[in-house]
């Protein structure tokens, strides 16, 4: 299981590659066979990881951003997340069968046309300054991730020898989180350049000069979206182009193919279930924790800072997480997956509560600590949730992806009590989130030791 855990790291939820490792250890399908690595081939993919994990982090900008603008509370401007990662959970299953029908290389072309697509949407939703057509621009984006997600990962890790597969998907998440890493420089230079007024001057404006002064707001997404939604296009276009090795072993994403039959069920596997809630909580609290960094920052109680200045403190936490990775691909190898997943659980629960009960400085790195232990959390949960499984292993990894959906709820929930208490108070959700993730790897994760005889 050691093993299993070095081919994935987290971030942004990386889950199609287990889904293909699982399943082929399940079916007994083979890697590609390769005599050696497409280094073209490998260079194009780790591009799109790049772009997923820049856009996905993204959001953590976009949410202040339009918070102001529409003067919105933290349970709408939590929508964000909603519609970004409810399409991981509507759109996760058609990008598999467009693998099945198109392949591997048309389904990430397509992914890249489709998020240039959202991308461009948001030049009219800022004209327009609609915060209905950003939720559509977003869940269009996060539908073509969607796609590249699916297609992807598994074809990183069959794109060579079967022996340097997680030196490749390593090598690719890397390079993901270097995406998550610089958005929020990205964003707060070129999206949050300007300060919005306050609530109540607001309120004086007449309908169009409110409206005027939204669209001149949001119309700072433009050029950067336009940016991207290029870049997109050059990339699809160039990956169109270029002649790729081809795969055939679509069999490791068709969810429980081989266990069609069979008296054993996903629902008879305790850990399984467990671990498919593990994930639902960990994504949640995650996404909760970044998506409130720039206004908790903002709080004179806390730093003070502009929204500018504060998204720039955004890139540590997930920086933190990119450190982690590295370490955590280490420390696995040495210490069972069950310890280190409780006790990284336990210390991120006990930075958020002391985040929530002092002030200042202390407060504000408590919290940024958070994404450093964050990232050995989504791979052990995985590997934890699937251990012994065999020809289940797709089906239960299906219902893992599923539980990512966590991202799109739990989000909106602690919006709806930061409404109500106050942003620091709210974390309170991710703390018992994490309690829940430090139970299920001390007892869940022990248990699957057990059983699998590690």
């Amino acid at each position: 299981m050691g093993g299993f855990v070095r081919f994935v790291t987290d971030g942004v939820p990386e889950v199609s590659l287990i889904m293909a490792i699982g399943a082929g250890a399940a079916t007994g399908t083979p890697h590609s066979g390769a005599q050696k690595t497409d280094v073209r081939a490998m260079s194009i993919a780790t591009m799109l990881f790049f772009m997923w994990g820049f856009l996905t982090c993204l959001n953590d900008i976009l949410i202040p951003h339009l918070k102001g603008i529409f003067d919105l509370n933290y349970a709408q401007a939590m929508l964000v997340q909603f519609c970004f990662f409810s399409s991981y959970f509507l759109f996760a299953l058609p990008a598999g069968k467009l693998v099945e029908w198109r392949g591997y290389k048309s389904t990430m072309v397509t992914g890249l046309l489709v998020m240039a697509t959202g991308a461009f949407l948001f030049l009219p939703a800022a004209g327009l300054a609609s915060f209905g057509v950003f939720l559509s621009a977003l869940v269009i984006l996060a539908a073509g991730i969607t796609c590249l997600q699916v297609s992807a990962n598994p074809y990183v890790v069959n794109l060579g020898p079967a022996e340097t597969a997680a030196s490749r998907s390593n090598l690719a998440q890397a390079f993901n989180s270097f995406g998550t890493f610089v958005a929020p420089f990205f964003g707060s230079a070129l999206i949050l350049g300007s300060t919005p007024v306050a609530v109540e001057k607001m309120q004086s404006f007449s309908s169009a000069a409110l409206q005027s002064y939204r669209a001149e707001q949001a119309s700072s997404v433009r050029l950067p979206y336009l940016g991207i939604g290029l870049m997109l296009v050059l990339l699809a276009t160039a990956l169109a182009l270029v002649k790729l090795p081809t795969m055939d072993f679509t069999r490791d994403i068709r969810p429980g193919e081989m266990s069609e039959g069979s008296n054993d069920s996903i629902w008879k596997h305790p850990v399984l279930l467990a671990g498919a809630l593990g994930i639902f909580v960990y994504v949640g609290a995650e996404v909760s924790i970044g998506s409130f960094l720039v206004n908790y920052f903002g709080l004179p109680e806390i730093a003070g800072f502009t929204e500018k200045t504060a998204a720039r403190y955004v890139s540590l936490y997930w920086g933190g997480a990119m450190v982690g990775r590295f370490i955590g691909s280490w420390l696995l190898t040495k210490v069972r997956t069950s310890l280190v997943l409780g006790t990284a659980a336990v210390v991120s629960g006990g930075l958020v509560v002391t985040s929530i009960l002092t002030h200042g400085h202390t407060a504000m790195w408590a919290i940024l600590a958070v994404g450093l232990f964050n990232s050995v959390m989504f791979p052990s949960i995985f590997a934890v949730g699937l251990s012994g499984l065999g020809p289940l292993t797709s089906k239960g990894s299906s219902l893992m992806v599923a539980a990512i959906v966590g991202g799109a709820l739990i989000p909106l929930g602690e919006g709806h009590l930061a409404d109500k208490v106050g942003v620091q108070h709210a974390f309170v959700v991710p703390v018992v989130c994490y309690v829940y993730i430090a139970l299920f790897g001390y007892i869940g994760g022990r248990r699957s030791e057990r059983e699998s005889g590690l």
